[in-house]
């Protein structure tokens, strides 16, 4: 999906009356940022990402975001273990996106990683403004909408707040038999 007002000049054309919106050129084309968080949808993710960025000619960073546990609990023994908690995290999450970065170098893709830690919907548009990302490719768990508002969308809050197009990947849809 890409966002309102997010194709800058594209759709000029669109609204004079040329009914087709223009394609973006390669050349203009640079960065594809692409978070990941390990999930079933993740593989689904970096293919479609591949994919754009062998199309644009672009250089894919892959990027994983640790969040830390929340702290439900008074308890200080609680918060004497969210460093380990965090730090075993992170080493985990390093190792993941170097396996996925070689993967992808291999196949002739430009590709690096990063790797950070906080509230993944405002790191991921941290980083895209940074990188002055053209595109933010990311998974949406589709999740359904109590679950959005009791515990919050990253694909959504992306796409509200994001300073490039962004396109996210559905979830897998199970076929439903007949009967």
């Amino acid at each position: 999906m890409i966002g309102p007002g997010k194709i800058r000049g594209a759709t000029d054309n669109y609204c004079a009356g040329n009914r087709s919106i223009p394609e973006y050129r390669s050349t203009a084309m640079k960065t594809i940022l692409t978070p990941v968080d390990f999930s079933a949808i993740s593989k689904a993710v970096v293919k479609s990402a591949a994919e754009l960025a062998r199309s644009l000619n672009a250089r894919l960073i892959l990027m994983h975001v640790v969040q830390p546990p929340v702290i439900t609990s008074e308890y200080g023994a609680v918060m004497a273990n969210i460093q380990e908690i965090v730090a075993l995290s992170e080493k985990t999450a390093a190792r993941h996106l170097e396996l996925m970065v070689h993967k992808l170098q291999a196949a002739g893709l430009e590709t690096s990683s990063v790797l950070l830690t906080g509230s993944p919907t405002l790191q991921i548009v941290d980083q895209a403004k940074k990188l002055d990302a053209s595109f933010v490719v990311l998974g949406s768990h589709g999740h359904s909408a109590l679950y959005d508002l009791l515990a919050g969308s990253t694909a959504s809050g992306v796409l509200k707040k994001s300073p490039c197009p962004v396109v996210v990947i559905p979830p897998a849809t199970t076929k439903k038999k007949r009967r």
